[in-house]
Protein backbone atom coordinates (compact mmCIF):
# COMPACT_ATOMS: atom_id res chain seq x y z
CA UNK A 1 0.00 0.00 0.00
CA UNK A 2 1.60 3.49 -0.61
CA UNK A 3 0.69 6.78 0.34
CA UNK A 4 1.27 10.17 0.04
CA UNK A 5 1.54 12.62 2.76
CA UNK A 6 1.09 16.50 2.78
CA UNK A 7 2.35 18.52 5.91
CA UNK A 8 2.42 22.49 6.12
CA UNK A 9 1.57 22.97 9.62
CA UNK A 10 4.54 25.35 10.55
CA UNK A 11 7.02 26.85 7.97
CA UNK A 12 8.47 23.30 6.32
CA UNK A 13 6.59 22.39 3.49
CA UNK A 14 6.89 18.61 3.16
CA UNK A 15 5.63 15.80 0.66
CA UNK A 16 6.41 12.56 1.58
CA UNK A 17 5.45 9.18 -0.13
CA UNK A 18 5.49 5.63 1.78
CA UNK A 19 5.15 2.48 1.29
CA UNK A 20 3.76 -0.46 3.70
CA UNK A 21 4.69 -4.34 2.52
CA UNK A 22 1.27 -5.59 4.32
CA UNK A 23 2.44 -9.03 4.20
CA UNK A 24 6.53 -8.51 4.99
CA UNK A 25 5.61 -5.17 7.57
CA UNK A 26 8.77 -3.55 5.78
CA UNK A 27 8.15 0.01 5.48
CA UNK A 28 9.89 2.09 2.37
CA UNK A 29 10.42 5.43 2.33
CA UNK A 30 10.07 6.51 -1.60
CA UNK A 31 10.46 10.14 -1.24
CA UNK A 32 11.23 12.85 1.69
CA UNK A 33 10.69 16.39 0.05
CA UNK A 34 10.70 19.50 2.18
CA UNK A 35 10.97 23.22 1.35
CA UNK A 36 11.09 25.95 4.12
CA UNK A 37 10.42 29.36 4.41
CA UNK A 38 13.48 31.07 5.61
CA UNK A 39 12.34 34.38 6.59
CA UNK A 40 15.23 37.47 7.84
CA UNK A 41 17.46 37.19 10.58
CA UNK A 42 15.81 38.86 13.73
CA UNK A 43 12.39 37.96 12.40
CA UNK A 44 9.85 34.53 12.49
CA UNK A 45 7.20 33.40 10.24
CA UNK A 46 4.19 34.91 9.96
CA UNK A 47 0.98 32.60 9.06
CA UNK A 48 0.06 34.91 6.50
CA UNK A 49 3.56 34.63 4.36
CA UNK A 50 3.58 31.23 5.73
CA UNK A 51 0.65 29.89 4.00
CA UNK A 52 1.57 32.20 0.44
CA UNK A 53 5.31 30.44 0.84
CA UNK A 54 3.06 26.42 0.99
CA UNK A 55 0.84 27.45 -1.98
CA UNK A 56 3.52 29.16 -4.19
CA UNK A 57 5.44 25.67 -3.53
CA UNK A 58 3.82 22.95 -2.93
CA UNK A 59 2.53 21.77 -6.86
CA UNK A 60 6.47 22.05 -7.61
CA UNK A 61 7.65 19.33 -4.65
CA UNK A 62 4.32 17.30 -5.46
CA UNK A 63 5.71 16.89 -8.56
CA UNK A 64 9.26 16.38 -7.53
CA UNK A 65 8.20 13.66 -4.54
CA UNK A 66 6.02 11.48 -7.21
CA UNK A 67 9.54 12.07 -9.56
CA UNK A 68 11.85 11.20 -6.74
CA UNK A 69 9.54 8.25 -5.56
CA UNK A 70 9.00 7.11 -9.29
CA UNK A 71 5.36 6.27 -8.37
CA UNK A 72 2.25 6.86 -10.71
CA UNK A 73 -0.82 8.79 -9.56
CA UNK A 74 -2.87 5.12 -9.95
CA UNK A 75 -0.58 3.26 -7.17
CA UNK A 76 -1.47 5.74 -4.77
CA UNK A 77 -3.93 4.08 -2.25
CA UNK A 78 -4.44 6.89 0.17
CA UNK A 79 -3.65 11.01 0.82
CA UNK A 80 -3.10 11.83 3.83
CA UNK A 81 -2.69 15.51 5.48
CA UNK A 82 -1.91 17.18 8.65
CA UNK A 83 -5.19 18.17 10.44
CA UNK A 84 -3.58 19.67 13.21
CA UNK A 85 -2.47 20.75 15.43
CA UNK A 86 -0.62 23.68 13.96
CA UNK A 87 -1.01 27.28 12.36
CA UNK A 88 -4.30 27.78 10.83
CA UNK A 89 -3.54 29.30 7.91
CA UNK A 90 -0.46 27.05 6.58
CA UNK A 91 -2.46 24.30 7.50
CA UNK A 92 -5.84 25.41 5.57
CA UNK A 93 -2.88 26.47 2.24
CA UNK A 94 -1.83 22.67 2.51
CA UNK A 95 -5.27 20.99 3.12
CA UNK A 96 -7.10 22.26 0.20
CA UNK A 97 -4.62 20.78 -2.06
CA UNK A 98 -4.91 17.84 -0.49
CA UNK A 99 -8.51 17.54 -0.79
CA UNK A 100 -7.96 18.71 -4.77
CA UNK A 101 -5.92 16.03 -5.35
CA UNK A 102 -7.98 13.86 -3.23
CA UNK A 103 -11.38 14.87 -5.92
CA UNK A 104 -9.04 14.86 -8.85
CA UNK A 105 -7.46 11.44 -8.45
CA UNK A 106 -10.28 10.14 -7.18
CA UNK A 107 -8.59 8.62 -4.20
CA UNK A 108 -9.70 8.74 0.09
CA UNK A 109 -8.66 11.29 1.90
CA UNK A 110 -6.88 10.63 5.92
CA UNK A 111 -6.62 13.65 8.18
CA UNK A 112 -3.69 13.11 10.54
CA UNK A 113 -2.63 14.69 14.11
CA UNK A 114 0.89 15.89 13.73
CA UNK A 115 2.11 15.00 16.88
CA UNK A 116 0.79 11.37 16.25
CA UNK A 117 2.93 11.60 12.87
CA UNK A 118 6.06 12.48 14.67
CA UNK A 119 5.65 9.69 17.31
CA UNK A 120 5.05 6.99 14.52
CA UNK A 121 7.78 7.83 12.64
CA UNK A 122 9.91 8.25 15.28
CA UNK A 123 8.89 4.42 16.71
CA UNK A 124 9.09 2.94 12.70
CA UNK A 125 12.50 4.71 11.89
CA UNK A 126 14.41 3.69 15.63
CA UNK A 127 12.20 0.46 16.24
CA UNK A 128 11.45 1.72 19.99
CA UNK A 129 9.50 -0.29 21.76
CA UNK A 130 7.69 1.60 24.27
CA UNK A 131 9.05 4.46 24.82
CA UNK A 132 8.53 7.16 26.75
CA UNK A 133 8.02 9.83 24.05
CA UNK A 134 10.06 13.44 24.78
CA UNK A 135 8.18 15.27 21.72
CA UNK A 136 10.27 19.23 21.37
CA UNK A 137 9.57 21.52 18.96
CA UNK A 138 8.93 24.69 18.17
CA UNK A 139 4.99 24.41 19.02
CA UNK A 140 4.71 21.70 21.64
CA UNK A 141 6.55 20.37 24.36
CA UNK A 142 5.31 17.22 25.66
CA UNK A 143 6.07 13.93 27.71
CA UNK A 144 3.98 11.41 25.96
CA UNK A 145 3.67 7.21 27.11
CA UNK A 146 1.60 5.00 25.48
CA UNK A 147 -1.41 3.44 28.15
CA UNK A 148 -4.58 2.02 27.25
CA UNK A 149 -4.81 1.89 23.91
CA UNK A 150 -3.86 5.76 23.57
CA UNK A 151 -0.64 8.19 23.90
CA UNK A 152 -1.50 9.76 27.12
CA UNK A 153 0.65 13.18 27.91
CA UNK A 154 2.20 12.61 31.48
CA UNK A 155 3.83 16.55 31.60
CA UNK A 156 3.94 19.34 29.50
CA UNK A 157 5.08 23.11 28.94
CA UNK A 158 2.53 25.34 30.57
CA UNK A 159 3.73 28.25 28.35
CA UNK A 160 6.07 28.51 25.91
CA UNK A 161 7.45 25.37 23.75
CA UNK A 162 11.12 24.91 24.11
CA UNK A 163 11.61 25.49 20.90
CA UNK A 164 9.76 28.49 20.73
CA UNK A 165 12.08 29.52 23.72
CA UNK A 166 15.35 28.76 21.49
CA UNK A 167 14.08 30.53 18.75
CA UNK A 168 12.89 33.52 20.04
CA UNK A 169 16.41 33.70 22.11
CA UNK A 170 18.01 33.59 18.36
CA UNK A 171 15.82 36.61 16.95
CA UNK A 172 17.06 38.42 20.06
CA UNK A 173 20.97 37.91 19.28
CA UNK A 174 19.57 38.53 15.62
CA UNK A 175 21.37 35.00 14.49
CA UNK A 176 20.02 33.50 11.00
CA UNK A 177 16.82 31.56 10.41
CA UNK A 178 18.68 29.14 7.77
CA UNK A 179 18.82 26.73 8.31
CA UNK A 180 17.23 27.12 11.63
CA UNK A 181 17.56 29.05 14.50
CA UNK A 182 17.69 26.52 16.88
CA UNK A 183 20.54 24.71 14.81
CA UNK A 184 22.46 28.36 15.01
CA UNK A 185 21.73 28.42 18.83
CA UNK A 186 23.31 24.66 18.95
CA UNK A 187 26.02 25.77 17.17
CA UNK A 188 27.08 28.74 19.30
CA UNK A 189 26.48 26.73 22.58
CA UNK A 190 29.21 24.65 21.44
CA UNK A 191 31.67 27.29 21.73
CA UNK A 192 30.36 28.88 25.51
CA UNK A 193 32.51 28.31 27.64
CA UNK A 194 30.82 29.77 31.33
CA UNK A 195 27.93 28.78 32.18
CA UNK A 196 25.68 31.84 33.47
CA UNK A 197 22.65 30.84 36.32
CA UNK A 198 19.34 30.77 34.84
CA UNK A 199 15.91 29.85 36.39
CA UNK A 200 14.82 26.56 36.25
CA UNK A 201 11.12 26.19 36.31
CA UNK A 202 9.97 22.28 36.62
CA UNK A 203 6.79 21.82 38.49
CA UNK A 204 5.96 18.63 38.83
CA UNK A 205 5.50 16.74 35.55
CA UNK A 206 5.61 20.06 33.84
CA UNK A 207 7.62 22.75 33.23
CA UNK A 208 8.01 26.94 31.99
CA UNK A 209 10.11 28.62 29.44
CA UNK A 210 8.73 32.14 29.65
CA UNK A 211 10.43 33.39 32.72
CA UNK A 212 13.69 31.81 31.42
CA UNK A 213 13.38 33.87 28.28
CA UNK A 214 12.92 37.22 29.90
CA UNK A 215 15.70 36.43 32.42
CA UNK A 216 18.48 35.67 29.99
CA UNK A 217 17.06 38.76 27.38
CA UNK A 218 17.37 41.02 30.83
CA UNK A 219 20.70 39.30 31.09
CA UNK A 220 22.10 39.96 27.88
CA UNK A 221 21.23 44.12 27.80
CA UNK A 222 22.32 44.42 31.36
CA UNK A 223 25.51 42.08 31.27
CA UNK A 224 28.79 41.81 29.46
CA UNK A 225 28.15 38.00 28.48
CA UNK A 226 29.13 36.39 25.36
CA UNK A 227 26.65 34.93 22.75
CA UNK A 228 27.76 32.05 23.02
CA UNK A 229 28.05 31.75 26.73
CA UNK A 230 24.20 32.69 26.89
CA UNK A 231 23.43 29.93 24.24
CA UNK A 232 25.38 27.45 26.80
CA UNK A 233 23.55 28.70 29.60
CA UNK A 234 19.99 28.22 28.10
CA UNK A 235 20.67 24.95 26.28
CA UNK A 236 21.98 23.52 29.27
CA UNK A 237 19.15 24.87 31.71
CA UNK A 238 15.98 23.96 29.52
CA UNK A 239 17.52 20.12 28.55
CA UNK A 240 18.26 19.51 31.88
CA UNK A 241 14.27 20.54 32.80
CA UNK A 242 13.30 18.24 29.88
CA UNK A 243 15.58 15.09 31.17
CA UNK A 244 13.85 15.56 34.91
CA UNK A 245 10.41 15.41 34.04
CA UNK A 246 11.56 12.56 31.52
CA UNK A 247 13.50 10.08 33.83
CA UNK A 248 10.03 11.08 36.15
CA UNK A 249 7.87 9.43 33.14
CA UNK A 250 10.05 6.50 33.10
CA UNK A 251 9.82 5.37 36.92
CA UNK A 252 6.68 5.85 36.74
CA UNK A 253 5.60 3.71 33.66
CA UNK A 254 8.84 1.26 34.48
CA UNK A 255 10.09 1.94 31.10
CA UNK A 256 13.99 2.04 30.07
CA UNK A 257 13.61 3.71 26.97
CA UNK A 258 13.28 7.17 26.09
CA UNK A 259 11.92 8.31 22.32
CA UNK A 260 13.27 11.90 21.58
CA UNK A 261 10.90 13.35 18.56
CA UNK A 262 10.06 17.00 17.22
CA UNK A 263 12.76 19.74 15.60
CA UNK A 264 14.51 20.15 19.10
CA UNK A 265 15.32 16.01 18.88
CA UNK A 266 18.07 16.90 16.12
CA UNK A 267 20.00 18.60 19.01
CA UNK A 268 22.95 16.69 19.60
CA UNK A 269 23.19 18.19 23.10
CA UNK A 270 19.74 16.86 23.89
CA UNK A 271 20.14 14.11 23.05
CA UNK A 272 23.63 13.39 24.97
CA UNK A 273 22.37 14.97 28.32
CA UNK A 274 19.20 12.14 27.84
CA UNK A 275 22.15 9.32 27.13
CA UNK A 276 23.75 9.91 30.30
CA UNK A 277 20.29 10.08 32.20
CA UNK A 278 18.97 6.85 30.31
CA UNK A 279 22.60 5.09 30.93
CA UNK A 280 21.93 5.35 34.84
CA UNK A 281 18.82 3.40 34.35
CA UNK A 282 20.16 0.57 32.46
CA UNK A 283 18.50 2.42 29.36
CA UNK A 284 18.37 3.28 25.59
CA UNK A 285 17.84 6.78 23.85
CA UNK A 286 16.03 6.74 20.50
CA UNK A 287 16.29 9.74 17.87
CA UNK A 288 16.63 10.25 14.32
CA UNK A 289 18.62 12.71 12.53
CA UNK A 290 16.92 16.05 10.57
CA UNK A 291 15.22 13.82 7.91
CA UNK A 292 12.91 13.09 10.48
CA UNK A 293 13.06 14.85 13.03
CA UNK A 294 12.15 17.99 11.42
CA UNK A 295 8.59 18.10 10.17
CA UNK A 296 8.04 16.00 7.13
CA UNK A 297 5.49 14.40 4.80
CA UNK A 298 6.65 11.07 5.31
CA UNK A 299 5.66 11.18 8.77
CA UNK A 300 2.35 12.35 7.56
CA UNK A 301 2.10 9.74 5.07
CA UNK A 302 3.11 6.74 7.36
CA UNK A 303 0.55 7.71 10.46
CA UNK A 304 -2.07 7.97 7.86
CA UNK A 305 -1.38 5.01 6.35
CA UNK A 306 -1.31 3.35 9.93
CA UNK A 307 -4.94 4.36 10.15
CA UNK A 308 -5.85 3.70 7.12
CA UNK A 309 -5.13 0.33 7.41
CA UNK A 310 -7.43 -0.05 10.13
CA UNK A 311 -10.26 0.86 7.80
CA UNK A 312 -10.17 4.74 9.03
CA UNK A 313 -11.09 7.28 6.70
CA UNK A 314 -11.94 11.03 6.86
CA UNK A 315 -15.00 11.87 5.24
CA UNK A 316 -15.02 14.66 2.36
CA UNK A 317 -16.88 17.20 4.55
CA UNK A 318 -14.70 16.51 7.52
CA UNK A 319 -11.30 17.03 5.92
CA UNK A 320 -11.00 20.25 7.77
CA UNK A 321 -8.04 21.65 9.85
CA UNK A 322 -7.78 22.80 13.52
CA UNK A 323 -4.83 24.46 15.37
CA UNK A 324 -5.63 22.58 18.95
CA UNK A 325 -5.97 19.39 17.30
CA UNK A 326 -5.68 16.92 20.75
CA UNK A 327 -6.79 13.26 20.02
CA UNK A 328 -3.84 11.17 20.74
CA UNK A 329 -4.75 7.60 19.46
CA UNK A 330 -2.16 5.14 18.64
CA UNK A 331 -3.18 2.77 15.64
Amino acid sequence: MIAIGFEGSANKLGIGIIEHNTESGVVNILANIRHTHVTPPGTGFLPRDTAVHHREHIVPVVKEALKTSNVQIKDIDVICYTKGPGMGAPLVSVAVVARTLALLWNKPIVGVNHCIGHIEMGREITKADNPVVLYVSGGNTQVIAYSEHRYRIFGETLDIAVGNCLDRFARILNLSNDPSPGYNIEQHAKKGKKFIELPYTVKGMDVSFSGILSNIETIKNEQSCSPEDLCFSLQETVFAMLVEITERAMAHIGSKEVLIVGGVGCNLRLQEMMAQMVEQRDGKVFATDERFCIDNGIMIAHAGLLAYRTGFITPLERSTCTQRYVMLICF
